[in-house]
Formats: C-alpha cells, sequence, structure tokens
C-alpha cells in the first residue's frame, strides 16, 4: 500500500504516510497549455490498495478533478482498492436550497464522487452529517471533537456558547462532555446581503471563559460579531475550536484584529496563514486509527 498526495494538503499526505509507515507515491502533477489537469503515477508495484490525500480546499474545482484523475490513474496501474482521504470536502455548506434556482450543490459533488468507485472515504466534521446518506459509497466522517476535549483547559468559570441556531446541538454536546454549561446566542443573517444581527443570549456570561466550536471558518464574520458582543457581555476570554479553516483571503487578519483570545484549528486544510492567535492541532492519529496501523 502506497500514499499519494494531490496538491492540496502534501504536508498532511507526508506525515500520514510516515505514520502509517508507508511509502508517499510519486506524482507528476502539471497542467497543459489550456490549464487541463495532466497527471502521471510514477510508481510500479504498488499492490492492491492505495490511499489518496486531497482535501477539496481552494481552488476547490481543481482539487476536485485532480483527486478524480489520481484515483483513475491508479486504477489503469491495477489498484483495486484506492480509499480517499478528503479532510475537507467543498461545497459541503451548500446543503440546503435558500433560495428559488439554486442547485443542491453537495448532492452534485457526491454523485461526482461516486462514479470514482472509491473503496472508502474518510470525511472530517461533515457540514451536515445528513449528508452522508447521499452517497452510494461507503463513507466514515470523523469528529475532530476529541482533539478540542484534550486542549482546552477548564475551570469552574468556562462555558460553551453557540455563536447561532445551526451550533445548538454540537454546542450542548460539547459542553456536556467537558462538563461545563452552555449559553445560546439569538443570530440572524440576511441571505441576500449576509449581514449578521444578533439579538440577544439566553443566560448571563459575565466573568465567564468562553469557549466556541464550529466545523468551519470562512469569513469569520459571525465570529467576530459574536466575540464582539460577548466581550460587551463582560466574558473574560474568548476560545475558538474549528475543524476546518479554509484561509480565506484577510479572514486570519480579521480574526487578528478581534475580541477572539486564540483561535485552534486542525490540519484538514493546509495552513496558509501564521498568526500569534492561530494554533494548529493534527488529525493524524485519528485517519491512522481509522485506516488500521
Amino acid at each position: 500500500m502506497l500514499v499519494f498526495s494531490g496538491s492540496s494538503n502534501k504536508s498532511l499526505a507526508k506525515r500520514l504516510a510516515k505514520r502509517l509507515k508507508v511509502k508517499l507515491g510519486k506524482l507528476e502533477l502539471s497542467s497543459f497549455a489550456n490549464n487541463e489537469l495532466r497527471i502521471r503515477v510514477n510508481e510500479k508495484n504498488i499492490g492492491n490498495k492505495a490511499i489518496i490525500v486531497q482535501s477539496l480546499s481552494e481552488p476547490v474545482n481543481h482539487h476536485l478533478v485532480e483527486l478524480l484523475l489520481i484515483s483513475d490513474a491508479l486504477k489503469r496501474l491495477g489498484v483495486k482498492e484506492v480509499t480517499a482521504v478528503i479532510p475537507y470536502i467543498g461545497y459541503s455548506k451548500q446543503d440546503k436550497i435558500f433560495r428559488e434556482g439554486e442547485p443542491l450543490s453537495i448532492e452534485v459533488i457526491v454523485k461526482i464522487l461516486d462514479t470514482a468507485g472509491f473503496k472508502k472515504i474518510i470525511l472530517f466534521d461533515l457540514h451536515n452529517p445528513n449528508s452522508i446518506e447521499l452517497f452510494k459509497t461507503p463513507i466514515v466522517n470523523l469528529l475532530a471533537r476529541s482533539l478540542f476535549l484534550k486542549y482546552f483547559k477548564i475551570d469552574k468559570n468556562t462555558i460553551v456558547v453557540a455563536p447561532d441556531a445551526g451550533g445548538v446541538k454540537s454546542s450542548n454536546s460539547f459542553a456536556k462532555e467537558l462538563g461545563v454549561g452552555v449559553a445560546y446566542i439569538n443570530k440572524q443573517r440576511d441571505l441576500e446581503t449576509g449581514e449578521i444581527t444578533i439579538k440577544g443570549i439566553n443566560r448571563t456570561v459575565r466573568g465567564k471563559n468562553a469557549v466556541i466550536i464550529d466545523d468551519m471558518l470562512a469569513t469569520g464574520g459571525t465570529l467576530v460579531e459574536t466575540a464582539k458582543f460577548l466581550k460587551k457581555q463582560g466574558v473574560q476570554s474568548i476560545k475558538v475550536g474549528v475543524t476546518h479553516h479554509l484561509y480565506v483571503k484577510g479572514t486570519q487578519e480579521k480574526i487578528d484584529k478581534s475580541e477572539i483570545d486564540e483561535l485552534i484549528v486542525t490540519d484538514t486544510i493546509e495552513q496558509k496563514r501564521k498568526s500569534r492567535k492561530l494554533k494548529v492541532i493534527s488529525v493524524i492519529e485519528l485517519i491512522a486509527k481509522e485506516i488500521g496501523d
């Protein structure tokens, strides 16, 4: 068995190969003059099994096609079982149709991935766990929660804060595992403009150390506004744990200037920004355990 890496997260693939004590397979990743991708696997005697590591991060479409072409190339070399490790799957947030005339984007991506014929796909913190039902391919949706549970140091003043209605269920579960209370913020977002309005919070948080968890960080608008609101409510500190930092241009800079004291993210997406507030923890052990070392 060999591990192969697309261009999206080479550092994660290298560390996974090392952790599994297998070779990182050689690939030629290039493009033709018209920008169509050109893939070549430069390995012989790969065996019956292979792993491809590829996050569908920016540029999402490029990384998606690259993943599909690598898989096809491996199968044409006789590999029977190809496992795709897709730590972050693009289009996962587009799991609902908010306005008439919009596509159900995640379903389209799922259909494309199913055509690749992967033996198994390993994901992390899928935005909507119900999206698993769309796949025909066997799916493992790993959770980064255990990593955050180990990282956060709690005391009697710690409280988990759900920044919006979508985060209530996960925040409740996380607070229960930490053994602390939970607060709920009432937030509204204009679907046309994206503007966020915070209406209030359900309990007093003055003097508390707030912990917020979420599956992904895109523009950071919700987190920044939530942190500003919480500081006005008298919280002492704000720490945020996010599985997928999309590294959208300007987002980390926005976080650096915000009331957030620390941002903890995983390496599902290769780190593209550095900051004194940013801490990256690894999902390697969770992947290795699932693959079976």
